[in-house]
C-alpha cells in the first residue's frame, strides 16, 4: 500500500479515536442540563415494618417522577411506577407489610397547562407479594387502619356544588375481599391504633345528618354517637387508641365565633359519651368565653379528664347586621335621592351654575352618618406605633391571626363535671406534662419589650397542679441563653431538667426540690464555641431514660449518663471523644414510639471527627445495672454518614452515606452494622457528567490565632500542578460540609458548588469564627489567611479568585472587598451593608426589629450603635466603599423581608457614585431568596456568566459590559428565556 495512503489512514484513525474518546468523556454539566437531572427523594424513603421492602421516589428537577418498590433481599425484584409531578411522594406500607399505597399526581405538562389550578390525584394500591395493582381516582387523602391492616380508607375529593357541605365521600376498602363501602359527606376520619375502629364526622348540605360516628370494622356496625345541626371536628385518639375526643361547634349570629362543645368517647366497644356544653355552666365557665376550635381536645392517660382550648367570644359588629339589610338600604337611598332632586328642582333661588353646585353639595347625604349627622363614613387604614409597645406594630401584624386564634388550656373533670381554666393572659405558655399530673407554665410579658430590643431572653415559669388547677411560682426572671436551658419534662412527668449559670438542675415536681446534677462532674456542659452575645449557653441534652432515672448530657465531645438523684456517680459512656477529637453529636432514635431511651439496651450515636471531618456511627453497650458501658465504632469513614433507622417489626436497619461528588445512598444492615448492602446505589441519569475529582482539607490559623479548617473541592478532571480559577464560599463555619452532596439544581441564591466544579472551577469553603464587636473584621481575619493557605496547595490560581455569599455571607462578601484586593470578582446576595442603618430597620418576614439580632444573635455586637459607634462603623461595608476595586454582582430583591432592600440600594448607589464596577439585579416581588423557578434559573446563569468573564476571561455578555435599558429589557429577557441562552 502507498505510504501516503497509510499515513492518511493513520491520521484519520487518530482523529476518529480522539473524537470517540471525546464523546465518551464525561462532559461538564450546564445549567440547561439540570431540569432533567434525577435524584432520590430521601425524605420519601420508607421501609416496610417487616423490613422486606423499601419504597422511594426518584424525581427530576422538573418533570415527572417515579416511585421504586424494591425487595430488600432480592435486588432484581424491583419495579418502577410513574407518579407524575411532585416534590414529595406520598407513600405508606400497611402494618402487616402486605400492601403499599401511594399517590399518583398529575403530570407536569398537565399542571402547567392548567396554570396552577388543582387537578385530581390517584391512589395506587399494590399487593407486594404478587404485584396486583388497583387504582382509585380523585383521592384527597388515604390511610391504612394501622395495626389491623384490614382496610384502606380513601377520602375522595369533593366534586361539584354541594351547597355548604364540607364533607366528601369516604371509600372504605376491605383488603382481603376487595369489597368497597362508601360513606358520604365525611369531613374527618381517623382509625384507632389497633385499627379495630374508625371514627368519622359528617358535614352535609344544610348540616343534615351532621354528627360523629364510630364504626366497628370487624362487625361492620356503625354507631351514631352524636348528631345535630352543628360542625364536628378535631378527632383525637389517645395513644393507646381506647378513647377519643372531638369538638362540636354551633353557630350563633350574635358572635363572630361558633359556640364550642366538648365530646369525649371511651369504652369504644360499648361507647360511653361525655358531652360538656359550657353555655349551660354559668358556675365554673365564664360566659364571655367558649371552647375554641383552634386546639385539639385530648384525654388524660387515665381517662378521667379532657383537656381543651377556650377563647373569648367576640360580638358580631353592627356593620354585619347592615350587610343583611343591604337591599333595604338601597331602596331607602333611592327614595332619598329622588326627594333631594325634587327639592332642588323646586328651589327658585338657583340662578346660576354656581348656585346649582352649592345646592347639590348642601343636599349631599353621602357625608352623613347613619344618624343623619355630618361625618366621615370611611375609616382610615393606619397603625399607631407607641414606644411602650412590647411588640412592634409590624410584629403584631404578622402575628395578628395567631393572636386572634390563640386559646387557653382548660380541663374538664369527667366524674365531677367540673371545668377548670388552667391559664389566662398572665401565663400565655402552657405545656401539659406526661401523665397529666402537672403542667409547665411560662410568661414573658414582663420582659417582652426588652427581649425584642436586646435579644436577651427571660421567662417566669410556673407549675400548675392539674388535679386542682393551682398555679405556683417555679423560676422568676429565668435567663435563657439558648433552648438547652429551657425546662423539659421526664417521660413520667415527675421531674424537669433545666440549666442555670452553667449547670444542669433537676426539679422534682412532687417533692418540690432542686438538685444540681453536674456540679461534681469534672467537665463543663457549657457550649464554649458559641460566640454569640449570650452568657453560658449550654450543650443540648440528648434525652431522658425511659424510667426517668437518668439523663444523657453532652460536653461537646463525650456523652455522659447522669443520675437525676444527684447522689449516684455520673458516667462518661463514650470516653474517647475529647481524647481523639470525636464529637458524639446525636443519639439515633430507633423506636419512633419510645418514651425515653432504654438504658438496658444498646444505643447508637452519630460520630464526627472535628479535625478529620470523618463521620460514622458508634454503639454503646449496656453494662450491669446500666452503670458500665463500652463504646464501639461501627462505621467510621471519609463520608457523611447520617440517617440510621430500623424496620418497625424486624431487626433490619438502614443508614445513609454520601460524599461531595456521590449522592446520598441507602445501605441495608443489621444491629451490629457489619453488613453493608447497597439499596439505592446505581446510575439514575443517562448522561455521564464530570464531577469534582475530590476534596482536600486545608488547615490554617486565623489572624487572631484560632485554628480553623477549610474544604477545598477540586475541579473535575483535575491535573496535579495545574492552577484553577476558584470560587470562595462561606457562611460562618462550613468545613463540616466537606462530605455533603449538593444535588444539582436551581437554588434560591444561584449557588451550586457541583455545577462550578463540573465546569472547571475549584471551590474553597473556609471557616469563620467571630470576635465580639467585629463581625466584618472577623471575616477578614479568617478568610484571607484561609485563602493564602489554600493557595499553597498549588490548586488555586491566585490571580483568578472570586468570592460569593448570600445574606450573612453576602455581608461578608461586601465587607471583604473593602479590605482587600486579592479577589478578582465578587457576588453578594442580599447583603447587609450599613450596620448602623440596618440596626433600626425591621425584619419584615417576622415583623420584629433587627436590634435583638445585632445584640444577641448573628450581629455579635454589644449594645446599640450609639453605645458602640466605632464598632458599627468599622464593620459596615458602605463606610469603606472608596476602597473597593473588585467588580461586584449584587442580588437584592424589593420584597426582601430579612435584609431590607435599602441595604442593597445604599451600597449600589455609593459604589455607582464612585464609579466602581457594580451590577445589581433585582427580581420584582421576590423575598430574601428567589422562589420563582424562572428567576432561580436566570440568576444561576447570570452569576456563572459573571465569574466566567472575570475569572476565565470569557467574553462578557452585554448585560455585564453595558447594562440593559428599561426599554430594551423585554427583548433582552425574551432572548434569554431558559433554553434559548
Amino acid at each position: 500500500m502507498n505510504k501516503k495512503i497509510i499515513y492518511f489512514l493513520f491520521v484519520l484513525f487518530i482523529i476518529f479515536e480522539a473524537r470517540a474518546q471525546e464523546n465518551t468523556k464525561p462532559k461538564a454539566m450546564q445549567w440547561k442540563d439540570i431540569p432533567a437531572w434525577k435524584s432520590i427523594s430521601t425524605a420519601s424513603f420508607k421501609i416496610s415494618p417487616d423490613g422486606k421492602w423499601v419504597a422511594y421516589g426518584i424525581l427530576p428537577v422538573e418533570g415527572d417522577g417515579e416511585l421504586i418498590i424494591q425487595n430488600t433481599s432480592d435486588s432484581s425484584d424491583k419495579k418502577s411506577y410513574s407518579i407524575g409531578s411532585t416534590n414529595m411522594p406520598n407513600v405508606a406500607f400497611s402494618e402487616d407489610s402486605k400492601y403499599v399505597a401511594f399517590k399518583e399526581y398529575p403530570k407536569d405538562k398537565e399542571k402547567k397547562a392548567n396554570k396552577g389550578r388543582p387537578l385530581p390525584e390517584k391512589v395506587i394500591l399494590l399487593e407486594l407479594q404478587n404485584g396486583k395493582k388497583k387504582e382509585f381516582e380523585k383521592v384527597g387523602s388515604f390511610s391504612f387502619n394501622n395495626l389491623a391492616s384490614t382496610h384502606l380508607a380513601l377520602n375522595l375529593t369533593k366534586e361539584g356544588n354541594s351547597g355548604d357541605a364540607k364533607g366528601s365521600d369516604l371509600l372504605l376498602i376491605d383488603l382481603k375481599t376487595g369489597k368497597k363501602q362508601n360513606v358520604g359527606n365525611v369531613s374527618e376520619f381517623s382509625f384507632n391504633k389497633s385499627g379495630t375502629h374508625l371514627a368519622y364526622t359528617i358535614d352535609a348540605a344544610n348540616q343534615s345528618g351532621n354528627g360523629v360516628y364510630l364504626m366497628n370494622l370487624a362487625s361492620n356496625t356503625t354507631t351514631v354517637l352524636e348528631s345535630d345541626e352543628a360542625t364536628f371536628k378535631s378527632i383525637n385518639w389517645t395513644d393507646k387508641g381506647d378513647a377519643f375526643a372531638l369538638l362540636k361547634l354551633v353557630k350563633d349570629k350574635k358572635y363572630k365565633q361558633e359556640h364550642g362543645k366538648l365530646i369525649g368517647v371511651k369504652n369504644i366497644n360499648n361507647p360511653q359519651l361525655t358531652i360538656y356544653d359550657p353555655s349551660k355552666d354559668s358556675v365554673n365557665f365564664s360566659q364571655s368565653y367558649t371552647i375554641s376550635p383552634n386546639r385539639r381536645p385530648q384525654w388524660s392517660e387515665d381517662l378521667t379528664r379532657i383537656f381543651y382550648g377556650i377563647h373569648p367570644l367576640v360580638l358580631a359588629k353592627k356593620e354585619d347586621e347592615k350587610t343583611e339589610k343591604k337591599s333595604e338600604n338601597q331602596d331607602s337611598l333611592k327614595l332619598v335621592e329622588s326627594e333631594k332632586l325634587r327639592k332642588i328642582l323646586a328651589d327658585t333661588t338657583i340662578k346660576s351654575m354656581a348656585d346649582l353646585q352649592k345646592a347639590i353639595a348642601k343636599s349631599d347625604t353621602s357625608k352623613t352618618t347613619p344618624t343623619g349627622k355630618p361625618g366621615d363614613l370611611t375609616k382610615p387604614d393606619m397603625a399607631i406605633w407607641h414606644w411602650q409597645d412590647t411588640r412592634l406594630q409590624s410584629r403584631q401584624q404578622v402575628l395578628e391571626n395567631q393572636d386572634k386564634n390563640y386559646s387557653f388550656w382548660a380541663m374538664y373533670q369527667v366524674s365531677t363535671g367540673k371545668h377548670t381554666m388552667l391559664q389566662d393572659s398572665t401565663m400565655k405558655e402552657l405545656t401539659i406534662l406526661p401523665k397529666e399530673k402537672f403542667a409547665l407554665g411560662a410568661d414573658q410579658s414582663a420582659y417582652e419589650l426588652d427581649i425584642n430590643l436586646d435579644g436577651q431572653n427571660y421567662r417566669d415559669f410556673y407549675i400548675v397542679n392539674l388535679n386542682t388547677g393551682e398555679k405556683n411560682n417555679f423560676l422568676e426572671k429565668f435567663y435563657l441563653p439558648s433552648y438547652a436551658s429551657f425546662p423539659r419534662s421526664s417521660p413520667d412527668g415527675s421531674k424537669l431538667i433545666y440549666a442555670y449559670d452553667g449547670d444542669f438542675y433537676i426539679y422534682d415536681l412532687e417533692n418540690k426540690t432542686n438538685t444540681n446534677i453536674t456540679e461534681k462532674i469534672e467537665v463543663s456542659f457549657v457550649n464554649e464555641e458559641d460566640d454569640h452575645n449570650v452568657i453560658k449557653p449550654m450543650q443540648n441534652a440528648l434525652g431522658w431514660s425511659n424510667d426517668s432515672k437518668y439523663i444523657l448530657l453532652r460536653d461537646g465531645w463525650d456523652v455522659w449518663q447522669v443520675p437525676v438523684d444527684g447522689k449516684s456517680q455520673a458516667q462518661n459512656l463514650t470516653q474517647n471523644g475529647r481524647k481523639e477529637g470525636i464529637r458524639y453529636q446525636t443519639r439515633y432514635i430507633i423506636d419512633e414510639e419510645e418514651k425515653g431511651y432504654d438504658w438496658k439496651k444498646k444505643q447508637y450515636f452519630r460520630t464526627y471527627g472535628e479535625n478529620t471531618k470523618k463521620s460514622g456511627i458508634a454503639s454503646v453497650e449496656p453494662g450491669k445495672a446500666g452503670l458500665k458501658a463500652g463504646v464501639q465504632s461501627l462505621i467510621w469513614e471519609d463520608a457523611n454518614i447520617n440517617r440510621l433507622s430500623k424496620a418497625k417489626s424486624a431487626e433490619t436497619y438502614y443508614y445513609t452515606k454520601e460524599t461531595f461528588n456521590q449522592p446520598t445512598s441507602f445501605y441495608l444492615t443489621n444491629a451490629q452494622l457489619n453488613e453493608h448492602d447497597a439499596l439505592t446505589e446505581g446510575k439514575l441519569n443517562d448522561v455521564d457528567y464530570a464531577w469534582s475529582s475530590g476534596v482536600k482539607l486545608v488547615d490554617y490559623v486565623s489572624d487572631k490565632g484560632a485554628k480553623l479548617q477549610g474544604a477545598l473541592f477540586l475541579p473535575a478532571n483535575y491535573e496535579e500542578g495545574k492552577k484553577y480559577p476558584t470560587i470562595v464560599y462561606y457562611y460562618e463555619k462550613l468545613s463540616q460540609t466537606l462530605h455533603n452532596y449538593s444535588t444539582p439544581g436551581f437554588s434560591g441564591t444561584g449557588w451550586n458548588p457541583n455545577i462550578y466544579t463540573s465546569n472547571g472551577y475549584a471551590v474553597f469553603v473556609p471557616d469563620i469564627v467571630y470576635t465580639m464587636d467585629d463581625p466584618g473584621m472577623s471575616a477578614v481575619w479568617c478568610v484571607i489567611p484561609a485563602v493564602k493557605e489554600a493557595i499553597q496547595t498549588g490548586i488555586i490560581d491566585e490571580k483568578n479568585i472570586g468570592i460569593h455569599g448570600h445574606s450573612w455571607g453576602g455581608y461578608q462578601t461586601s465587607f471583604l472587598i473593602t479590605q482587600t484586593d486579592m479577589f478578582k470578582a465578587a457576588a453578594a446576595g442580599a447583603p447587609l451593608t450599613n450596620m448602623i442603618s440596618m440596626y433600626d430597620l425591621i425584619y419584615w418576614n417576622t415583623g420584629g426589629g433587627n436590634m435583638s439580632i445585632f445584640e444577641s444573635s448573628q450581629g455579635r455586637f454589644t449594645g446599640g450603635p450609639w453605645e458602640n459607634w466605632d464598632a458599627y462603623q468599622r464593620n459596615s461595608p458602605v463606610y469603606h466603599v472608596k476602597n473597593v476595586k473588585t467588580p461586584l454582582l449584587m442580588l437584592h430583591n424589593d420584597k426582601d423581608g430579612a435584609v431590607d432592600f435599602t441595604q442593597g440600594i445604599e451600597y449600589y448607589n455609593a459604589l455607582r457614585r464612585l464609579k466602581k464596577p457594580v451590577i445589581m439585579v433585582q427580581y420584582k416581588g421576590e423575598n430574601h431568596g428567589l422562589s420563582k423557578l424562572e428567576n432561580r434559573k436566570d440568576y444561576s446563569v447570570r452569576m456563572m456568566e459573571f465569574f466566567d468573564h472575570y475569572l476565565k476571561g470569557e467574553q462578557a455578555p452585554e448585560w455585564i459590559s453595558k447594562g440593559v435599558d428599561k426599554l430594551n429589557l423585554e427583548d433582552h429577557l425574551d432572548a434569554r428565556v431558559f433554553g434559548n441562552n
